[in-house]
């Protein structure tokens, strides 16, 4: 498993986090832990000074010190960072929603780095990267042996600037060069849309801090469009995650009631609860999630949580398996420590930490080709002076060339078809309860 993960311009929140005073866990920490191990210490200091001294080129106290501290969170787990001022204000002005680079999120796998997942609507996605690609070399420099902020530092650059990636990938027997356009990413968290009368889809690309406000929208738009709204698709297909308190809120927009997500970890103010209160905005209509492997924390926490409340049918492919909280710990001279603190887990106690969410209905994606239908053969509009139609259609609507949705998202037409078929057994089901005397 990689030791950093990181994104590109600036860090995509895809962990779930919260802000914890410093000192407060300072404080705990020092109850808790025995005296320092000097002898350790003085080793530390007697290499610090000898690579002060007979190292081939003069380096700087402050150059080791930071190495040192980078050294001590890769030696935890992947998603604990050291956060120097300029990723600290990248993670910062993320979680509103606007940044630039790729949009992509990236990981460090064996040397080199492993893409998670592109971004909706960003260079990457345009380009046709997917999750799970390994880059291997960026512009001319091979990947292997860069640190991951290094590798991410060179992918970095003025917008309307080309780049190049090597990507090996998955089937593939040769390497990939791809050439993208850096951009201003403006990443909208909920996109909304009517899929045919009736039937809604939402989409969620990562979870900000006005996701939850934004999805509620997005709900009243659909009910309002579509009288009545039989069922909602909820898209969290390569959501990276984000902000824990949005994926609370979207978790809530569906339910009436009950346990959401809590955390438990060694710090005391690190085990949290969270439920959902009484209002219910989706007025409990028919709900579909959609999940694959690029779906990761903030998206599990919701996947679980209407899982285990049996509120939706999820479908998909197994999610990515991120079961870990990081608490944002600001330290002086506008930096911070992004520490693992700890492991969230479903309303029925499930922890999904490297294992994910596992899909009611496991559907993988497909590339679906519509076949004509023969032209063999006559229908009545063919018989020369048949009836015209009596219901008032003077014209039939024509598709064109446009592709049917089974070509375009094979997924999504499957979590369609479903919400359609739960419409009519429901519908059935209610004819057939006699009426109370």
């Amino acid at each position: 498993m990689p030791s950093l993960r990181r994104t590109l311009l600036p860090h995509i929140t895809c962990i779930c986090f919260i802000l914890f005073p410093f000192f407060a866990m300072a404080s705990e920490t020092g109850k808790a832990e025995a005296a320092l191990p000097l002898n350790d210490l003085r080793t530390f200091t007697e290499i610090f000074s000898r690579i002060k001294q007979a190292y081939v080129e003069p380096v700087e106290d402050r150059t080791l010190l930071e190495n040192a501290i980078h050294g001590m969170l890769d030696g935890l787990d992947p998603h604990s960072l050291y956060l120097e001022k300029e990723a600290f204000s990248d993670l910062q002005i993320n979680t509103q929603g606007q940044f630039g680079g790729l949009g992509i999120e990236v990981e460090m796998d064996g040397g080199f780095v492993r893409v998670i997942t592109p971004i909706d609507d960003t260079p990457a996605l345009r380009a046709g990267i997917l999750p799970r690609d390994l880059i291997i070399k960026i512009d001319d420099k091979p990947i292997k042996g860069l640190k991951l902020q290094d590798a991410v530092n060179l992918m970095r650059g003025e917008p309307g600037t080309q780049i190049t990636l090597t990507i090996v990938r998955d089937g593939q027997s040769k390497p990939l060069v791809i050439t993208l356009v850096r951009d201003v990413i403006k990443v909208a968290s909920v996109k909304s849309r009517t899929l045919e009368k009736g039937y809604g889809y939402i989409r969620i690309t990562q979870f900000q801090v006005s996701t939850g406000t934004d999805l509620l929208k997005a709900i009243r738009e659909l009910q309002h469009d579509n009288s009545p709204l039989n069922g909602i698709v909820l898209d969290l297909r390569n959501n990276p995650g984000g902000v824990l308190s949005a994926a609370v809120e979207v978790s809530d927009a569906f339910l009436t009631g009950g346990l959401i997500v809590y955390t438990k970890g060694r710090m005391e103010n690190s085990e949290i609860r969270y439920n959902a209160v009484a209002d219910d905005p989706s007025k409990g209509v028919p709900l579909v999630v959609l999940i694959n492997g690029g779906s990761a924390s903030a998206s599990e926490i919701v996947a679980g949580a209407l899982q285990d409340h049996q509120r939706a049918v999820i479908l998909g492919t197994t999610s990515f398996g991120k079961g870990s909280v990081q608490t944002i710990l600001p330290l002086n001279n506008e930096r911070a420590l992004k520490l693992t603190t700890a492991r969230y887990f479903t309303p029925n106690g499930r922890s999904i930490q490297a294992e994910g969410i596992t899909p009611h209905l496991v559907i993988n994606n497909a590339k679906v080709t519509a076949l004509t239908e023969s032209s063999i053969g006559y229908k009545e509009a063919d018989l020369k002076g048949h009836l015209e139609n009596d219901n008032g259609n003077k014209e039939t609507a024509s598709a064109g060339n446009q592709k049917s949705l089974p070509e375009t998202d094979f997924q999504l037409n499957e979590a369609l078809n479903l919400l359609k078929g739960i419409n009519i057994i429901s519908r059935y089901t209610r004819q057939q309860i006699p009426a109370t005397q």
